[in-house]
């Protein structure tokens, strides 16, 4: 395993979703010592509070998009394992679509 996605909470409270190859101790201390510019410069100090370890970078870029589109108490859930949480979060998602447009 040499890719990773990985959640920074950041000293703000928010949070940062990223991917690296290589070293991910190494990554955070960029983004701590701010050699990791962007979004988490003036958000610092960050922690470590989630990560998962992937074969191919692109797999780690795959989920770093699908955690993107959570909303934070998913987060907070895959944060801290609770899959109930995050299973009901999932579903609140699907079980109230947009009214659709249209006559009907």
């Amino acid at each position: 395993m040499n890719a990773y996605v990985y959640i920074l909470q950041c000293a703000d409270g928010r949070f940062y979703d990223g991917t690296t190859r290589g070293n991910l101790e190494r990554r955070v201390a960029e983004h701590n010592d701010g050699s990791y510019g962007g979004y988490t410069k003036s958000r610092r100090l960050v922690s470590l509070v989630y990560w998962d370890a992937f074969d191919r970078i692109t797999d780690a870029i795959a989920a770093e998009r699908q955690l993107k589109g959570w909303s934070r108490t998913k987060k907070e859930a895959l944060i801290r394992g609770d899959i109930v949480t995050l299973r009901k979060a999932s579903r609140n998602r699907t079980e109230h679509p947009h009214p659709s447009s249209g006559s009907g």
